[in-house]
């Protein structure tokens, strides 16, 4: 499987190329300046286990480079790593399909963590994987707490705050939760929770 990095800039590319190694070993890595050969790098070069996203790319408008990426590869988890502010950024690029949001001016550690959850499967999602059908018990204990911090009202730093994580690291649990009840928000994910009932678990 490969990780495509999308970065008009070189460096940039360089330094998340070594930051994915770090996370994965022995992944094969290829560097894409821009958006409009994605297509063709990818029949070149196998198929896509981690897309990489600049938005701030010579041939993409907003968030059109993220809309294209999930538009043709729907299953690929997608990051966002810019230069954007979360805060201005972060909520349009989820709504639009990315999977998590890290800014370039994280830390690597943080930079790793955000991709290690989305690269590394762990015994939660692979129980996820393997138990489609969607219920109570068969969600993990962090999904089951998300969903209750989620009926209080809390924020990604609130929630990270409670369960001694990063806010990275609450996005990715969220971005798990999301997949497993097959929907794309918070407020998706607390209605499915009420509608069947699951605020007592």
């Amino acid at each position: 499987m490969t990780v495509y990095v999308i970065d008009d800039h070189p460096l940039m590319r360089d330094a998340l190329t070594m930051l994915v190694h770090r996370v994965k070993p022995g992944l094969k890595i290829i560097p894409i300046p821009k958006l409009n050969v994605v297509e063709s790098t990818v029949e070149k070069n196998g198929a896509p286990e981690l897309f990489c996203l600049d938005l701030q790319l010579p041939d993409t408008l907003g968030m059109s480079g993220v809309q294209l990426i999930k538009a043709k590869y729907p299953d690929v988890p997608l990051a966002v790593v810019t230069s954007s502010s979360a805060s201005e950024f972060e909520e349009r690029c989820m709504q639009a399909g990315a999977d998590v949001f890290i800014e370039k001016s994280n830390s690597p550690t943080q930079i790793i963590a955000a991709l290690r959850a989305l690269l590394v499967t762990d015994e939660a999602s692979a129980d996820e994987a393997a138990n489609p059908a969607a219920g109570p018990t068969k969600l993990s204990k962090r999904q089951k707490q998300l969903i209750l911090m989620l009926d209080q009202g809390l924020s990604n730093r609130d929630i990270a705050e409670k369960l001694d994580i990063s806010e990275h690291t609450v996005k990715v649990h969220f971005w798990r939760l999301f997949r497993r009840l097959g929907v794309n928000s918070r407020t998706q994910a607390l209605h499915f929770a009420r509608t069947n009932g699951w605020l007592g678990i």
